[in-house]
């Protein structure tokens, strides 16, 4: 796997470069960036096409030679997610409220494309989205490709999460109910779950019971979405209920919406998922 490295992006400042910078000010010294991670552009071959992660290190990181979790964040790209998950990661390990943790974006581009299953319910979704439905070859793209890269850059701990939201939260449905030992961790806030009129949730008894317990932790949480997504979240919950072998949280938020509830929600789960270790006496 062939790797083009962008080090020391301008990630919190880059949206803004085009703006001037005004005439300095007496007593004012010339700016300096601010740089909160690195990108890289990994040649993929699953892919067939360039591809952008982003890395965000726990402060500390260079000063010990301790492995860490990591957290995979799907739509991570530098003008999606990236910015607003990275900095509650930092305050939480700034003032003690979640354990350290890398964080990494896999940026998306076409998101019907690499985050959905392919539809066979809902003829609607294949006349309107000609090009969805390769979610099999973007999370081969995240487990050939991207956590190796991650393993042999990092000191990582063998601990690794999956987090996302609407679409990004079907994908990591979908990756829990087809392939659990990916991850350890799954973190799906308000997952589309109304997807192809909700076959996942359709599915999920007979994926449930072809995987053997793997003792993984789901993390889902939803907004007051209503109607076909609420019907189709009742129904997994109902699945999940049925089975053992796995640790999952549910946490219902009908005072957020789909559009307010990802930030509130990604603090919740890393307070819960990774709530500081305490020390032995």
């Amino acid at each position: 796997m062939m790797l083009r490295t962008v080090l020391g992006v301008l990630l919190l400042i880059g949206a803004f470069l085009s703006i001037p910078i005004p005439a300095a000010a007496q007593g004012v010294r010339e700016p300096t960036p601010i740089v909160i991670g690195q990108s890289f552009v990994i040649d993929s071959r699953v892919m067939g096409e360039d591809r952008e992660i982003n890395v965000w290190l726990p402060p500390g990181y260079h000063d010990t030679d301790r492995d860490y979790p990591v957290v995979y964040l799907l739509d991570g790209g530098v003008d999606q997610d990236f910015h607003h998950i990275t900095g509650l990661a930092q305050l939480g390990t700034i003032v003690g409220t979640t354990q350290d943790f890398i964080v990494v974006g896999v940026a998306t581009r076409d998101r019907r494309n690499e985050l959905t299953f392919r539809a066979e319910h809902d003829p609607s979704l294949i006349a309107d989205y000609p090009t969805h439905g390769q979610s099999d070859r973007f999370r081969q793209f995240i487990a050939d490709e991207v956590m190796p890269f991650i393993d042999a850059a990092y000191r990582t701990d063998g601990d690794e999460a999956m987090m996302g939201e609407s679409l990004a939260g079907l994908f990591v449905l979908e990756t829990f109910l087809r392939q659990p030992v990916l991850f350890d961790r799954y973190i799906a806030v308000s997952p589309s779950l109304w997807w192809d009129k909700g076959a996942l949730a359709d599915e999920a008894p007979a994926l449930l019971a072809a995987q053997p317990p793997t003792g993984r932790t789901l993390w889902l949480t939803v907004a007051d979405e209503g109607g076909e997504m609420q019907a189709a979240i009742d129904r997994l919950r109902a699945s999940l209920d049925a089975v053992t072998g796995y640790t999952w949280i549910y946490s219902a938020r009908p005072h957020e919406t789909h559009a307010t509830i990802y930030h509130p929600a990604a603090l919740d789960a890393f307070r819960i998922l990774y709530a500081p270790v305490e020390a032995t006496p």
